[in-house]
C-alpha cells in the first residue's frame, strides 16, 4: 500500500499518523507516512530529509495539528490525523459525572475508572467512552495504556486510590495529571508519595488543586474549571483572561 493509501486507512480507522509531502523542488510530490509507533512507509528521496520529516511528524501528530515546515530549502507539508484526546477520570463521583458530560460535549473521549463496582456503572455515566471497575494498574491497561494524548484527573478523595493512580500517572507520558483536594490534603498526599519513593521533580507535575480559579462551587462549575485547565494545557496556554493577553487568540486565524 502506498504512503497516501496507508494514511487514508489510518484516518478512516480513527488512528494517529502523519503524512509528510514535499511541496517543491526535484522531489516534489514524494510522501512519507509516519505512524504513532515510529514505523514508516515511503520516503522523500533523501535520508537527512526523511529524518527531519520523522521528527516533525512525531511532534505534530501528538500536538494534533497539520503544518508546513521548511528544511534546507525544501517545504514539507505535515498532514496529521488523530483520534479525539482521552480524559481518564479516577473516581466515580458526582464531579466525575459532570466532567464526563462536559468532556464529551467538547469532543473528548472520557473514561471513568473506580474499583468500587457499585459506583462505576455505565448507567451512572452514560456518556463515558467506557466505565472501568478496576484498580489503577488494570484500569490504565484496559484503556490501552497512557500516551501523549491521555490526560488524567484524579477525583477520588481516597488516599489508597489517589496514590495508586498518581504513582502510575506521574511516571507516564501523560501531559496532564490533575488531582482534587484541599491544599491540606495535597500536602499530606505529597508526603505519602515522597515516602513511597516518588521523585520530587515528578511531584511537580501534579496540577493540584485541580482546575482553574473560576470560583467554582457546583459539580458542573467544577467540571468547567477542570476541563478549562485541561484544554489550556493541551493548547500550551496558561488559561488567563483573553482580555488581558496580547497576540493571536487562536493558533490559526484571529
Amino acid at each position: 500500500m502506498s504512503a497516501q493509501g496507508g494514511f487514508a486507512q489510518i484516518a478512516a480507522e480513527d488512528g494517529r499518523a502523519a503524512l509528510v509531502t514535499v511541496l517543491d523542488g526535484a522531489a516534489a510530490g514524494r510522501k512519507l507516512l509516519v505512524r504513532a509507533d515510529g514505523t514508516t512507509d515511503g520516503g522523500l528521496g533523501d535520508g537527512a530529509l526523511d529524518r527531519v520529516a520523522v521528527e516533525a511528524a512525531d511532534e505534530l501528530m501528538w500536538a494534533e495539528r497539520s503544518e508546513v515546515r521548511e528544511y534546507d530549502g525544501s517545504k514539507l507539508f505535515v498532514d496529521v490525523t488523530a483520534p479525539a484526546p482521552r480524559l481518564v477520570i479516577f473516581g466515580a463521583v458526582d464531579y466525575a459525572a459532570a466532567l464526563v458530560r462536559l468532556a464529551r460535549a467538547a469532543g473528548w473521549r472520557p473514561f471513568v475508572c473506580d474499583p468500587r463496582s457499585q459506583f462505576a456503572t455505565a448507567e451512572r455515566f452514560p456518556e463515558a467512552e467506557d466505565v472501568i471497575a478496576a484498580w489503577p494498574e488494570d484500569a490504565f491497561a484496559r484503556v490501552g495504556g497512557i500516551d501523549r494524548a491521555t490526560y488524567i484527573a484524579v477525583l477520588t478523595h481516597d488516599p489508597k486510590l489517589d496514590d495508586a493512580a498518581l504513582t502510575i500517572a506521574l511516571r507516564s507520558d501523560a501531559p496532564y495529571v490533575g488531582a482534587m483536594g484541599s491544599r491540606r490534603a495535597q500536602a499530606k498526599r505529597r508526603e505519602r508519595l515522597l515516602a513511597a519513593g516518588i521523585e520530587e521533580e515528578l511531584l511537580e507535575r501534579i496540577a493540584a488543586p485541580i482546575g482553574l480559579d473560576l470560583g467554582a462551587v457546583t459539580p458542573e462549575e467544577t467540571a468547567l474549571s477542570v476541563m478549562s485547565e485541561v484544554v489550556a494545557v493541551r493548547n500550551g496556554r496558561a488559561g488567563g483572561r483573553l482580555s488581558e493577553t496580547a497576540g493571536r487568540i487562536h493558533e490559526v486565524g484571529a
